[in-house]
């Protein structure tokens, strides 16, 4: 993990502000030029953010972010992700989960989740950093966002008792999970909030493990139909420099598993609105750039000559991106306190909701999508209704000494594509992949 499930300090100093009853929900900070992207809806807001969250007016309700995002009109039809599974893979779950779940959707007046938690390792646990509470956010966050965006969809949580921090440690448990997730055909869309530095996975055994995992993603994704999303990282244009986890790195990279091009990497951003108008610009801390180890992949390839200069035969992520910024994010319920959902770890189980609604629509699994968003991109009439194209801000991290990437139209190393307009983005996705 990136130092506290991708969600770093973001949700953590969110957490410790608001039980201290503080007017900030989070520590990041944007400077941005020119105007964000804006969007519109006709619905009306309904639900309000818990009172614990009274100060913070940026607080989305799951209401709110359907809005955000195309998605409030699908769930009016009935298109709730029903009949479909999510599963989302973790180090040690959290035990309030079920509460967690019962708070939440009692406040946003949601259907009881459809959940189950599966442990099926039979290993020693390994918790080196003591990272337990820092997974049990995680786990509450990643639940609580796929159940607000897909409100009928299953929820598998599965569980590895070894802490995934960095270099291949953790990697190995994730991935028998995976391969569980495939042998007994849980579901078709597979959320994964946590990464580990390409800096730390350079050596011989590290190779060795991302060889296993390409095997197993490319399996997954081409013969058994499973969509993947995976955070891509809450530090910017940087990530950590070792394997401990103490350094961020004074260079740009990125992190695995999001840079697979067998995964849809999502990015962040950050979404403010003002009754059914939101205005959306790139979250600084949205981990973006490009893999020292995966070329560019056939998808990416029909991306402008300016881009592929960028790229320079190169795998380049994120792919999409969704709220991510912890003041803005949604609010969601831990341990009897509610804090507001922040960093990518936020952003990819979003993007897992929206992928239930869309198989159900469907009728059956879309699997591997990365084609079919990146031919939308390239027609411009599709392009524009399907996603928002975020055109201001960057990934900078200035505390690491790391000049990030601005956001810009078309596609970029800080939001990738853009965020989704689900309404018109799914039917015209489902249609693309049909050709």
């Amino acid at each position: 993990m990136q130092r506290i499930p991708q969600l770093v300090l973001p949700l953590l100093v969110t957490i410790l502000l608001l039980a201290a009853c503080s007017t900030n929900a989070g520590s990041q900070s944007q400077t941005t030029n020119g105007t964000p992207s804006l969007h519109t809806t006709n619905a009306t807001e309904s639900g309000v953010c818990p009172v614990g969250l009274k100060n913070n007016p940026a607080c989305l309700t799951p209401h709110t972010l359907r809005l955000a995002y195309g998605v409030q009109q699908l769930i009016d039809q009935g298109f709730t992700g029903k009949g479909q599974t999510v599963i989302d893979i973790v180090s040690f779950g959290s035990p309030t989960l079920k509460q967690d779940m019962e708070q939440f959707d009692q406040q946003f007046g949601l259907p009881p989740a459809d959940l189950e938690v599966i442990s099926p390792l039979n290993v020693p646990e390994y918790d080196p950093k003591h990272d337990k509470e820092g997974w049990a956010a995680e786990t509450a966050l990643d639940v609580e966002i796929i159940h607000a965006i897909a409100p009928d969809a299953k929820i598998i949580v599965l569980t590895s008792p070894v802490a995934e921090t960095q270099g291949t440690i953790g990697l190995p448990e994730f991935r028998q999970l995976n391969q569980y997730v495939m042998d007994h055909k849980l579901g078709s869309i597979v959320s994964l909030s946590w990464g580990a530095s390409e800096l730390t996975l350079q050596d011989a055994k590290g190779q060795q493990e991302l060889q296993r995992w390409d095997t197993m993603l490319q399996q997954a994704t081409t013969q058994q139909g499973i969509t993947y999303f995976a955070s891509s990282g809450d530090l910017g244009a940087t990530d950590q420099a070792d394997i401990d986890g103490t350094h961020i790195a004074n260079a740009p990279t990125i992190s695995f598993v999001n840079d697979s091009p067998w995964i849809t990497s999502v990015g962040g951003t950050s979404v403010k609105h003002s009754d059914t108008t939101f205005s959306e610009q790139a979250w600084n801390g949205s981990g973006g750039g490009f893999s020292r180890f995966y070329k560019t992949p056939s998808y990416q390839q029909s991306l402008p000559a300016t881009v592929q200069q960028q790229l320079k035969n190169r795998r380049g992520v994120p792919d999409v991106s969704a709220d991510a910024n912890p003041i803005t994010g949604l609010a969601f319920s831990l341990r009897g306190m509610w804090a507001t959902a922040g960093g990518t770890s936020a952003s990819a189980p979003l993007w897992a909701g929206i992928m239930a609604i869309a198989n159900q629509m469907a009728g059956h699994p879309l699997g591997f999508i990365n084609p079919g968003l990146y031919k939308l991109a390239a027609n411009p009439s599709n392009y524009a209704q399907d996603f928002h194209d975020i055109t201001i801000g960057n990934n900078t991290n200035s505390a690491a000494k790391v000049e990030g990437y601005p956001a810009v139209p078309g596609w970029d190393p800080v939001t990738g594509l853009g965020t989704p307009n689900a309404v018109k983005l799914i039917p015209d996705l489902m249609q693309t992949m049909k050709s």
